[in-house]
């Protein structure tokens, strides 16, 4: 049925499009009767649907503003810049149509912002955006954040389960209520647009979002989907867009979920009647519910950028399934799109995307839309689209008549973020959220009464247990004391177990100074998000087996085990589940840690408080290559199936012998050892030092102590992939990478890091390593920067003999990476690692 490739469809000579970014000329021979034949047997795959929301007094509105706008004012609206590099002057003099803060974006640049701090900005935005309508109607601003599991970016918030684990619950009336919470609280702070639901079909868990889908089963998340747009929103008829409702956005469109090798930002191969059949359901049952904005996605279907197809994005989603609200696109993915740049791209515009997200270079990409729009190659009608879309949406969410959002009813009101109602909802989240794998001779309810050890590096970890977009992008950095109202895992077993005058012991590395009658471990997957959570491997351990040793020496000492799984997806796990007696797949519950206690222990009169709910979203693997698997696949032999889990009624028993058999081909391979790859990698920390002390680089953004090295963030290859090194003059400070155990680096022959630079240095730049006081080597990089050309990225790699001979041990490195500049010096890096000699040094090493 589908003869072409997309791309070479849409492209086709007998299809007259205005189209941009179609390649080279198709040389199909197909007539164009063929071809519109098959494009019409294609777009009957999909559902002929109508706006629920189509009302010709909106329309009359639309078209009245409309009207008074200049065509800078319909530009403006068309560019969506970040607050962290957007000032309230900026949106002033441009009156952009909307903004967004990203993961790790805060008013301030402050991640301990308040709500005041929140609302108090985005009443400056709004004021400022009404404002820069000095001729016509003023328009107002839409603030866009991602609150995918609660108002997940402002400390103190309520923040519940990732969707793997309400897909584990599938429970729609609590998946509503969830975002009519989420919704409050995101209000509460003056914002008016959430980025959410994702309604992804995850069918390869070694993509990095997983954790984002509810279900390998396209039927669970196109239930859970309209069920968290409708709690947004609001219903159709009813509540929809009253007060405390927001709009919401179905993303990432369109087959995100089902790349090759399960890869972030990658290539879905499925053919049409697959996409419509698993991945399009959560955007049919969005649309019903009435969602007004969808969000297109990075990847590519067949080889296309779903950002630049206009087949998916205007002749399926606008016209054929009705859509009339607007299609925001995603974190410079216009940028993707062949031919383009993050700052120059008509073609995402003409293919159906009415609002390009330019976090950083919205100025340049403002200027050069501005352009493209006067010389008609965007054209007046398409440009006209695109704003009547915009001015829709907001006419329907009631932005007209909320005025300033400082304003509106839930403005201001701080009680609500992470108000105990809130958090009761999410504690029932997590009960009816954990799946309950194993429980051989019943161990579990657990009664309280009893010595109990607590270990494991998730068991007292807030930020472990929430996972990624949780006050950070990636989720990482955060401590206990970023979530005064939350509660970790450990702290919710303390209480039961104290308050039946039981004794709880709390251990990380699984020492005790009385042996327990039971022990309880929490371990699992560290935060992550998007492609940094990507994996070769569903091997949890991946070769490392810190985990299973703890999990060893409790059973050699003859301690029952109850093993409490934090993961964003399904992971082979078979040597841990041998040495387990109970296991728990607790997916990343976020911040009511002390829900999961609930399911484990009796009450102290041995009563069953909670019995498990939760049945498996997806199949649990048998093997560690076993990915993509899903239920109805032809091979499908999983160690667990799809809608398993266990309940304290059931007398099942699990062997320890489940075969702990890797195959070579998926092993994790020790060629190379990756120290930083966009953020330190697991055992070591990112520290700036100078002679006032150090500081942990925690964030995008950091300063030295004596703030003469500024540390950034910044885009290279993806998002935020690379550090943007500034350093004063005269800065004693350096960047160092600290080894939380020494590193033993002698099996490996260089040093890689890829380095950027856009002026020679004046004095030294050196490169060391340390191996503790008196002990470590240094080079100095200048002659070879000044040999290379600027403002280029090149692949350093430097023989890790020349640090030998130089004085540094490397079987023994405490900081296998430390920079420092002599003088006032810009320099990026990104990709710090150490593999076998396989490449021409770059330096020749200093004489012995």
């Amino acid at each position: 049925m589908f003869r072409q490739t997309p791309m070479a469809l849409l492209c086709s000579a007998a299809l007259i499009t205005t189209l941009s970014g179609c390649g080279q000329q198709n040389t199909s021979t197909e007539t164009a009767a063929e071809v519109k034949t098959t494009r019409a047997e294609s777009l009957a795959l999909w559902p002929e649907l109508k706006s629920p929301l189509a009302n010709s007094d909106t329309e009359k509105a639309v078209q009245q503003l409309l009207a008074t706008m200049t065509i800078e004012q319909k530009v403006a609206q068309l560019i969506q810049p970040d607050i962290r590099w957007m000032t309230v002057e900026d949106m002033r003099q441009y009156g952009f149509g909307s903004f967004l803060n990203g993961g790790g974006s805060y008013p301030n640049d402050n991640k301990n912002s308040t709500a005041k701090d929140w609302l108090a900005l985005a009443q400056a935005y709004y004021d400022a955006g009404v404002d820069a309508s000095k001729d016509g109607s003023p328009i107002p601003p839409i603030w866009g954040t991602d609150a995918v599991h609660g108002h997940n970016n402002v400390v103190g918030a309520t923040v519940f389960p990732h969707n793997i684990g309400l897909g584990a619950a599938n429970n729609a009336q609590l998946v509503e209520a969830i975002g009519r919470t989420t919704a409050v609280e995101v209000a509460a702070t003056g914002i008016n647009w959430i980025f959410a639901p994702t309604v992804a079909v995850a069918r390869d868990d070694r993509w990095g979002r997983s954790y984002e889908s509810y279900s390998e089963d396209p039927t669970i998340v196109k239930e859970l989907g309209a069920a968290l747009v409708k709690g947004i929103q609001g219903n159709i008829g009813s509540d929809f867009m009253q007060s405390g409702r927001l709009i919401a956005t179905a993303k990432h469109y369109l087959g995100d979920g089902g790349t090759e090798n399960g890869k972030d930002q990658g290539n879905n191969l499925d053919n049409e009647a697959d996409l419509v059949r698993l991945h399009a359901q959560g955007y049919i049952s969005s649309l019903n519910a009435g969602v007004q904005t969808v969000m297109a996605t990075f990847n590519s279907w067949h080889g296309e950028k779903i950002h630049g197809s206009h087949y998916l994005l205007t002749t399926v989603l606008k016209e054929r399934m009705g859509f009339d609200g607007l299609v925001v696109g995603d974190w410079n993915g216009h940028g993707q799109i062949p031919g383009c740049t993050n700052t120059n791209c008509a073609a995402a515009i003409n293919a159906g995307v009415d609002i390009l997200m330019a976090p950083e270079d919205w100025k340049l990409l403002y200027q050069n839309t501005l352009a493209q729009a006067k010389a008609g190659e965007i054209s007046a009608a398409r440009l006209d689209d695109a704003v009547r879309r915009i001015l829709r949406v907001k006419i329907r969410a009631g932005l007209f008549e909320r005025g300033n959002p400082a304003q509106s009813e839930l403005a201001g009101k701080t009680e609500l973020i992470g108000h105990e109602d809130h958090q009761a909802l999410a504690a029932q989240a997590v009960r009816e959220s954990l799946v309950l794998l194993k429980n051989n001779d019943q161990l579990l309810p657990l009664a309280p009464k009893q010595k109990v050890l607590v270990t494991g590096d998730g068991a007292d970890n807030i930020g472990k247990q929430s996972g990624g977009w949780t006050l950070t992008w990636q989720g990482t950095g955060n401590t206990n004391a970023d979530f005064p109202n939350g509660r970790s895992i450990y702290s919710g077993i303390q209480q039961q177990v104290e308050a039946a005058q039981g004794s709880v012991e709390l251990s990380v590395d699984g020492s005790y100074q009385q042996k327990p009658d039971v022990a309880i471990v929490v371990i699992g997957e560290n935060p992550y998000a998007e492609f940094d959570g990507d994996i070769s491997t569903l091997d949890y351990q991946a070769g490392k087996n810190t985990d299973l040793n703890l999990l060893k020496k409790l059973k050699a000492d003859g301690i029952p085990v109850v093993t409490v799984f934090l993961t964003g997806r399904p992971l082979w796990v078979n040597p841990e589940l041998n040495q387990s007696d109970a296991f728990v797949a607790a997916w990343l519950p976020g911040t009511a840690g002390q829900a999961v206690a609930e399911l484990l222990f009796k009450t102290a009169a041995g009563e069953v408080q909670h019995d498990f709910k939760g049945k498996l979203p997806f199949s649990w693997p048998k093997t560690a290559d076993q990915s993509p698997l899903n239920q109805g696949d032809s091979n499908y032999d999983p160690l667990f199936a799809f809608g398993y889990g266990l309940t304290y009624q059931d007398n099942t028993t699990i062997a320890n012998n489940l075969s702990e058999q890797i195959n070579s081909a998926t092993s994790t391979s020790n060629e190379s050892l990756s120290l930083f790859e966009r953020r330190p990698a697991s055992g070591y920390s990112m520290l700036l030092q100078d002679e006032q002390g150090l500081v942990t680089v925690t964030g995008n953004k950091a300063k030295s102590a004596d703030q003469s090295l500024n540390l950034a963030a910044v885009n290279w290859q993806k998002q935020e992939d690379a550090l943007l090194l500034d350093w004063a003059a005269n800065s004693k400070a350096r960047l160092i990478l600290q080894a939380a155990v020494p590193l033993n680096a002698s099996g490996y022959g260089q040093l890689v890091v890829d380095m950027k630079w856009n002026t020679t240095p004046t004095a030294a730049v050196t490169l060391a390593l340390s191996c503790g006081s008196g002990c470590g080597g240094s080079l100095d990089l200048a002659e070879l920067i000044s040999n290379r050309a600027a403002g280029q990225w090149h692949k350093i790699v430097i023989d890790l003999n020349c640090f030998a001979v130089k004085g540094a041990a490397l079987n023994h490195l405490q900081q296998p990476f430390v920079l420092h500049s002599e003088a006032a010096y810009q320099l990026s890096i990104s990709n710090i690692r150490l593999t076998p000699t396989t490449a021409t040094a770059d330096l020749s090493c200093p004489a012995t």
